[in-house]
């Protein structure tokens, strides 16, 4: 009889990736925090001690050192002969006076979504949002949309997110075989100021709500390619789309429940010329349902905060494609977690 214990630890098994995940929102808040209080801003000119940078930031002498040394720790800054100075990434993508800025985005996520977050496990259990709605309070859009201020803070964090991907789409389609596009949810509008930048014989409209118009003409405007892109004001649930070569929809299917993202294709379909095509992104999950992880923690913060919305694999958009009348579908990577999937109306 072997009397070994069965949870005897096996020598080439360790629980460090248990205790990293489960305790990643240690580090995950740590560097929210240093977002939020402007480390990486505060240090854009030149390095600065604990003390310095303390006293710059407000942070209490008995956490500057814990702080800022796990920041190092992480990869965050860099520390020398007690000064600290950001990296190269931090540099480029946390400083708030740089327009390749992507802090709104953990902005945002650490002053929403981490509390929100905290009742996954209720979400997992009934199927329902645990954003305000759970507080009785108006849904995410209906509050953004009614706020000015708050609502451009929100597009400019999405447009933190979107960019690499923008710059790829404007970069990787045929666009030499088109003449215009239109952005369908066209947000801050940096999409549409991406593929007017990359290809000049191109105009361009953004369609949104018209609590948007403003934001989108005010980032247009700073971009140099405004003579080519205009705003149109519009409901994608109301009304049909605007007529173009090409119909993007960047991160608006998976904010969606099933019916309303078939909607929201067939009516592309019906809005297209032949030899058109409509451009779907988002963060693609691989087809395996593997690999893919940020995507599927994108679709389950999209339990936290949507009703119906949930990220999809690049052969269920496909599907979806197909049953509205497109054939010719292909997905293509495009940057970090993002894909697109593309489909002509032939």
């Amino acid at each position: 009889m072997n009397n070994k214990h069965e949870d005897s630890v096996t020598p080439s098994l360790t629980p460090e990736h248990i205790l990293h995940t489960g305790m990643a929102f240690w580090a995950s808040k740590t560097l929210l925090s240093a977002v939020e209080l402007g480390v990486f801003t505060e240090l854009n000119a030149h390095p600065l001690s604990a003390d310095e940078l303390g006293l710059r930031l407000g942070l209490h002498v008995r956490a500057r050192r814990d702080f800022l040394d796990a920041l190092v720790s992480m990869g965050f800054l860099k520390r020398e002969d007690g000064k600290y100075e950001n990296t190269p990434e931090t540099a480029l993508f946390l400083d708030r006076n740089k327009p390749s800025y992507l802090g709104g985005i953990l902005e945002m996520s650490s002053a929403r979504l981490y509390g929100f977050w905290a009742n996954l496990t209720e979400g997992l259990r009934t199927g329902k949002p645990q954003n305000e709605v759970r507080y009785g309070q108006p849904e995410l859009f209906e509050v953004l949309y009614s706020d000015p201020a708050r609502l451009e803070g929100f597009l400019g964090a999405m447009t933190g997110l979107s960019h690499p991907a923008n710059v790829q789409i404007a970069r990787q389609l045929p666009w030499k075989n088109w003449n215009s596009f239109v952005d369908v949810g066209g947000a801050q509008g940096d999409l549409a100021v991406q593929i007017a930048t990359a290809n000049p014989h191109l105009t361009g409209i953004g369609f949104d709500l018209p609590p948007v118009q403003p934001i989108f003409e005010k980032y247009v405007a700073n971009s140099g390619v405004s003579d080519r892109l205009k705003f149109m004001s519009g409901d994608f649930f109301n009304q049909k789309l605007p007529t173009a070569d090409v119909l993007l929809m960047g991160h608006i299917l998976h904010d969606w429940d099933l019916p309303t993202k078939r909607m929201l294709i067939a009516k592309a379909f019906d809005a297209l010329p032949m030899g058109g095509a409509l451009v779907v992104y988002d963060a693609i999950i691989d087809d395996d349902r593997r690999q893919n992880t940020f995507g599927l923690l994108m679709s389950l913060n999209m339990l936290i905060e949507t009703p119906g919305g949930y990220d999809y694999s690049g052969d269920e958009c496909a599907g979806w494609m197909r049953q509205a009348g497109f054939h010719t579908i292909s997905v293509q990577h495009l940057a970090g977690p993002d894909s697109m999937v593309v489909a002509i109306k032939d």
